[in-house]
């Protein structure tokens, strides 16, 4: 377990600390930001890119958030579900954070669901997509900056019909994400007439998908539909091309397969398509100017892991600018949370009732090695969420 802790107004001396923990009390010492994120193994460049992401724009703000400095504390969270409950315990009662920020994995996100509710620490989900964080395991004091494996995929189900595929083989790891991410394209895939041939389940975390790709040969579908991620939807889209499969079976899948993995895919991933809530390339203002900014300062292309990390940080920063820097006041600051409006870069964002986004999600082509946008797939979804209870 890695834990920084990084001060940008470090307080030093005996009667200096004093002052400090007075204007804490008061509501005007540092915010603290406590980081549950992976920063080692499969998922590293995902919590890095959410972490750059949200300390681009709290240093937009001139580095505060209400008027008050930023402390943050970041732990490795290793992706490693068991130790999640730990880790949370952690940042909440000995770091004493004011927010959680995390995590990427969803096996994760159950064991810090179950702290937040003990504790009541406001916590703020900025990629794992389990869909029962904002439905029957909402609580008031837990949002999501990101998705949920529905909102995600079930557009790619009505896009595959209408492009005239009628049976179709998905293949995922055989985890709760997964599960769900095929579990909502199978959904509008077989509401609108098609049929899903077979599902295949591959062990997590394998990235060994070469005797899969016989398999799916051999079951000829119209389209495979796939949700892997970080260096697994590397080795998948690079497997599928080089077996040959691509030309005759067209490849779809969750945006996460390709996001932020582009220069590693490299031409085996031309001309597939996915559904996600952002695209590097989209033509608003919003989005060309974190793009530039993102650049600027971190020298490569932004993806949706970045922008869930912005768009966590401008969230704190409209709800703290509300409630004028005073976190004492919980009932406030989470109404003050509830009710931000962004406009993102991915486009119009707002909360529901469950504190999950709602948001456009956009058809997406590889081109040129770049996610090219064909379409809104459906604008401004609102997830499910008749099981919470809140």
């Amino acid at each position: 377990m890695k834990t920084k802790n990084k001060m940008l107004a470090p307080v030093c001396g005996f009667g200096l600390l004093m002052a400090g923990q007075l204007a804490m009390a008061e509501g005007t010492g540092s915010i603290k930001l406590g980081l549950m994120l992976p920063y080692t193994g499969t998922y590293s460049a995902l919590g890095e890119a959410i972490t750059n992401g949200l300390k681009l724009a709290i240093d937009q703000n001139s580095g505060q958030l209400g008027g008050r400095s930023v402390e943050y504390v970041e732990l490795d969270s290793e992706a490693n579900p068991s130790k999640a409950p730990q880790n949370m315990s952690r940042l909440v009662n000995s770091d004493e954070v004011d927010f959680v920020i995390g995590p990427v994995h969803s096996g994760v996100a159950m064991g810090m669901l179950r702290v937040a509710k003990q504790t009541g620490a406001i916590t703020i989900i900025p990629n794992a997509g389990l869909g029962a964080a904002t439905n029957e395991l909402c609580m008031p004091n837990v949002f999501r900056t990101s998705h949920n494996m529905w909102q995600d995929s079930y557009p790619m189900g009505k896009v595959a019909y209408d492009r005239g595929h009628r049976e179709i083989v998905t293949i995922t790891w055989d985890y709760a994400g997964g599960k769900e991410d095929v579990a909502a394209f199978e959904e509008a895939f077989t509401e609108a007439g098609g049929e899903i041939i077979e599902q295949i389940l591959v062990p997590f975390p394998s990235t060994e998908f070469q005797s899969y790709m016989t398999q799916i040969a051999s079951l000829n579908p119209d389209a495979v539909y796939t949700f892997f991620a970080g260096g697994g939807g590397v080795s998948f889209v690079r497997d599928y091309a080089a077996a040959g499969l691509k030309e005759n079976i067209p490849l779809l899948g969750s945006g996460f397969m390709t996001e932020g993995n582009l220069a590693a895919i490299g031409d085996a991933g031309e001309g597939v398509l996915t559904t996600l809530h952002y695209a590097e390339t989209l033509e608003s203002e919003e989005n060309q100017n974190f793009v530039a900014a993102y650049q600027e300062a971190y020298g490569e292309m932004p993806d949706a892991y970045a922008v869930h990390g912005y768009d966590t940080g401008a969230m704190l920063i409209q709800a703290l600018d509300v409630v004028e820097g005073d976190t004492s006041d919980r009932d406030a600051l989470i109404a003050a949370l509830a009710a931000v409006e962004l406009q993102s870069p991915r486009g119009p964002l707002r909360f529901s009732e469950s504190h999950h986004p709602i948001q456009n999600i956009y058809l997406r082509e590889i081109r040129d090695g770049r996610h090219e946008v064909l379409s809104v797939a459906h604008e401004l979804l609102e997830s499910p969420d008749a099981d919470c209870q809140m």
